[in-house]
Formats: structure tokens, sequence, C-alpha cells
């Protein structure tokens, strides 16, 4: 089998990848250290230095040599209240291990699809603003590549076009941002040529200048040339004294079947540990955001469980239809779009047990356990819906298949609702609801945490026969407009006995001055520091697909019609009565305070 090659005994110049227990890649083994963050975080980058020009690695990887004592450097600072705070950006490359006076690496990021849309307006703009913001190592080159023909000046000027400047620094825009277009060039080949490939491997060769290279290839291309992209790159453009990694674009696949080929396939040019199967939405702000609010709180952790907890809802919905992307949309529609992966990795993350650490594997263990515990799919648990046409305001809406590029008879889902149940102890019983849908009445993503009723509630008679209004529910805004509230009961000022639905609102513009980066940043910067903990691993994968292939070849063997709902408006009313029928009522029917 051939493989992407990794430096089996040189460590990137960066050391938080050597920090990283799961830095390593497959066979060939750097030295690893494995600590939880705030011990990462005190470890001195010159001790660090110093230890591992001394390292001499055995024959079976273990290092014969004693522990270095640690400085006082950081990658935190304290805080007025005591609490460790994030560095400053001055302080990003310490945070990533960069040191400025190593010279004897580099790294190289190939964007492969280049010329493609993904690239230009997320691709691209995540990787400057990680320059921006000093989070990029000093020696490092972006290259595009794809088929279309294109200059080195013409891919800077394409990219020019996206970039954007973070607001608390927008002074030295203009400066930073010649300087990141100088490292960036273009390469034009066909995915599938060895040649085209090793001509980019000469012209990486020549930027890296004889240092240890690090490669990365982001394959922002469609899920059919994948193989053949890594392919060539394995064998014609790996890094042949560094680490080489690929960032995977979704979808993976279409069912249980076809993602299981596509990582046999992969895994014959690559290493598991080299593979970086990307789900933007784990990169969200909020939803790094879960485990924090649960397991540093105690105020929530002990309620995390079917005890106290009614149901939860993940809600996301888009206030736009495909326009004219809906052939590629066709082939997956909405459950597989965003359903299977999406909500399902954030429910994931919500419903999982305590870690042990917060290593990537420990984190990704725990993942695992709670989708191999969830209850398979049936078909009455689920409602499909496909948007029709509607004039609204004197302006009339297309509907799905007036979409030249979608067939007429299709029968794709462009919403769907799910109840689904995880099935151990501590969520035995609790219906997770998740809806998606395109073309509904707003843009948002959520999660809807309700609370049970209080038992022997003595104000109930205030809230009448509605005693949803006296839920506690704990809302957490994943996009836009970033924020997290708790509805609770209170009373209004005055003289007599009237209750109140009020929220106690953290709103992150509000309380927030800092630009929240874009999800892409911190999942490239994570893949370059080999941190793998945002990232799908394989049986993650896996079991994902075996929980929605039987409900999807179900719909597509019994063409199930879908219902259809107005453009515009809030989604079929099926999805009411699926509601219902678990006694659980939408939260984003209410308008929000």
């Amino acid at each position: 089998m051939a493989s992407l090659s990794s430096s089996p005994a040189r460590c990137p110049s960066y050391a938080y990848s050597c920090l990283s227990s799961s830095a390593s890649n497959g066979p060939h083994q750097r030295v690893s250290f494995t600590s939880s963050l705030p011990q990462r975080a005190k470890i001195s980058l010159q001790c660090l230095k110093n230890f591992l020009q001394n390292v001499v690695l055995m024959q079976d990887g273990s290092v014969p040599t004693t522990a270095t004592p640690v400085g006082n450097e950081t990658r935190f600072k304290e805080s007025e209240g005591g609490l460790l705070s994030n560095a400053s950006s001055e302080e990003c490359k310490d945070a990533v291990g960069f040191d400025n006076n190593e010279n004897d690496s580099s790294v190289s990021i190939t964007v492969v699809g280049a010329s493609g849309d993904l690239a230009k307006k997320k691709i691209f703009p995540a990787l400057f603003a990680l320059y921006y913001e000093d989070c990029l190592p000093e020696h490092f080159t972006i290259y595009g590549y794809a088929r279309s023909k294109m200059t080195d000046a013409e891919l800077r000027n394409m990219v020019s076009r996206t970039l954007t400047c973070r607001i608390d620094k927008r002074e030295n825009c203009d400066e930073k941002m010649e300087q990141f277009l100088k490292r960036c060039f273009y390469h034009s080949g066909q995915y599938d040529s060895e040649e085209n490939f090793a001509e980019l491997d000469k012209k990486l060769k020549k930027h890296e200048g004889g240092r240890i290279c690090n490669r990365l290839f982001y394959l922002s291309i469609p899920p059919n040339i994948f193989i053949d992209a890594v392919k060539c790159a394995s064998l014609s453009a790996s890094s042949g004294n560094g680490w080489t990694r690929v960032i995977v674009e979704k979808p993976f696949g279409r069912d249980s079947e076809s993602s299981a080929a596509l990582t046999k396939a992969l895994k014959n040019y690559l290493d598991e540990d080299q593979i970086f199967r990307i789900d933007h939405y784990l990169g969200k702000e909020l939803v790094e955001n879960l485990s924090v609010l649960r397991f540093s709180n105690l105020i929530f952790e002990p309620l995390w469980s079917r005890q106290y907890i009614r149901n939860v809802q993940l809600i996301f919905s888009e206030d736009f239809g495909t326009e004219g992307r809906g052939g590629y949309f066709d082939n997956y529609g909405i459950i597989r779009d965003i359903m299977q992966n999406h909500l399902l990795q954030i429910l994931a993350l919500f419903a999982m047990e305590t870690p042990v650490s917060l290593d990537a594997e420990d984190i990704r263990n725990e993942k695992v356990k709670v989708l191999r515990s969830m209850r398979p799919l049936q078909l009455e648990d689920v409602v499909v819906g496909q948007y029709k046409s509607h004039r609204k305001g004197g302006v009339t809406y297309a509907a799905y298949t007036d979409d030249k590029t979608v067939p007429k008879d299709s029968l794709t889902p462009t919403f769907a609702a799910a109840a689904v149940f995880i099935d151990n102890a501590r969520w035995d019983g609790v219906p997770f609801l998740m809806k998606a849908g395109k073309a509904l009445h707003c843009k948002r993503a959520e999660i809807r945490v309700q609370f049970r009723h209080v038992p022997g509630n003595l104000y109930n008679r205030n809230f009448g026969t509605d005693l949803d209004r006296a839920t506690n529910e704990l809302v957490i805004h994943v996009q836009p407009d970033e924020a997290i509230y708790l509805k609770i009961n209170n009373k209004v000022p005055g003289l007599g006995m009237r209750l109140d639905h009020s929220t106690l609102n953290l709103h992150y513009a509000a309380r927030y001055s800092k630009e929240i980066p874009d999800a892409y940043e911190r999942l490239l910067l994570d893949a370059i520091e080999g941190e793998r903990r945002l990232f799908i691993r394989s049986d993650e994968l896996d079991a994902a697909w075996s929980l929605f292939t039987p409900l999807l070849k179900e719909l597509e063997d019994k063409k199930i019609i879908p219902e259809y709902y107005p453009y515009g408006s809030r989604g079929p009313v099926g999805a009411h009565y699926l509601a219902a029928r678990y006694n659980v009522r939408w939260g984003d029917l209410n308008v929000d305070q």
C-alpha cells in the first residue's frame, strides 16, 4: 500500500503538534506527550526545543531520556477573575507553538479545486484570517490547484475580492493582505494526473527551500474525484521528510455502502490519522462551547439527563432555496446534506458522557458511543417535505422543481423532521427532534433544551392550561447572531402576583467586542496543528450512516411523496403533528425576546 509519508524522526517546527497525542501519522510516530490543555500551556517552548535536540528515538519509538523541567511560558493569560483566558493575537504564534527563530520547517497548503465557490468564499478567506491573526508559521506557502488555466496574478486577483479584515485590526489590513497574496500561487493540472502533481511537487520544493516540508491538501472538489486526487498527491506530491495531511470536504458518500467504499479507497493511500473529514459546523463557536457550557458549569451538568430534560430540539433552517445549485442537491437531499452530518454531530456532542480528557480520541470515543446507542430510525418518525412556488409581497418565489438543474418529477426532500431516541441510561425516553429545511421563513441554526415541568408547581394556575409557558428552556443560537439564553419564570414588579416569562441572555455581540472567527478558520488551524477533536473518525462516520441508510433506502424504494410547503413558510404541517405525538411543541414557533 502506498502511503503519504510523514517524518519518523523530526517534529514540526510548532510544538503544539508535538504536544498533541494525536499528532502522529500512523506507523510513523513522532515524539508525543499526552496532557490536558492547561498542562500544555505551561510547557516552555525553549525547554521543549532543547529537549527535542537531545532526543534519541529507539526502534520501538520510545524516548530514552528524563523529563525536562517546564518553564513558565503559557498559551493563556490570567484574567482579572483568576480564570484562564485566551491569549491576545500577538501571542497567537506561541499558542500554536510557532517559533520565528526556527528556520528548518515549513507548511505548504494546497487548495485542490481552487477555482470553486467553496475555495473562493471560505477557504482562502479563512487562511487569510489566520495569517491576519499571526496564527500561521513564518514559512508557509499556499497553492491553488485546479483544471482552469490561471496565472498567479489572476489567482491573487480572484482571492483578493473575498478577503475581509478583522474589525479590531483594520488599520494594517492592506499591508497584511498584500503580504498574504504574495504567498499565494497557482498550478493548473488535472486531478487524475500524477505528472501534474509531480510538477506541483517541484514548485512546492522550490518554496520550501530545503526545510522540513509539512504539506496539507484541502480537497474542495466533488467526491467522485477524491480518490484520483489523493492517489496522485500520494504518489507524486507527498512530503518526503515531514507530515502530509488531507482535508476531505463532505459529502462522505450517499449511504453506508458508498461511504465504506470511499473510506477503503482513501486508506489505500492514507493512514486514518492523515484523513481529516471536515464538518464545518463542528467549528462553529457555539458548538465548540457546548462542552464548556455543560462540563464547566455545575448548574447544568446535574440537569443534563432524562430526569430533568423533557426534549431536545436541533433546528436548522435556510430562507433561500437551491438557486441554480439543485443539480448537486438533488443527488443528496436535505437528510444527507444537513441531518446526517451537521445535526447528528451536534447531537452526539450534546449527549455524550464526560470524556476521560479533552484528547481528540477520548472525545470521539464518547461520540461514537452515543451514535451506537441510537434507536434505528422508523419511517413513521420522519416527515419529509419539498417547497413549492409561493407569491408574497408581489414577488413570486420559484418551486424546487422550477430549478432548471432539478428533474421536474423529483421527490428529493428539501425539508425533513425526525424524532430520534438514545437508548442508554442517561437519555432513555427523551425525544431528540431534528428539523432541517430550505426556503423557510428565516435563517437559523439552534439547539433548544426544554426542561420538565416543576412537580407540584404552586404557580401553575397563573399560567392557565398552557403549562409549556412555565417550562424552562435553554436556547443556544449557533447562527446567526450567536447567543445563549435561559428562559425563566419571574414575578412582574407590583402589588399583584403576575408572572412573566423572561430570559437570562448572553448575547455574544454585546458581551464580546472581538469578531467571532469563521468555522473554517478553527478547523484549518486544527488540521495544521494535527488536532483531530473536531474532525470525524471513520467509525463515527460508519455509525452515522448505519442510522440513516435504512431510512433513506425505504424513502427511495417506496417513492415517498414529500409534503409540499410554500416557499418562505414554516415548513410542512406534518412536522407539527410529529412533535405533538411526543407531547412536544417546536420552540421556534414563538418569537424569542
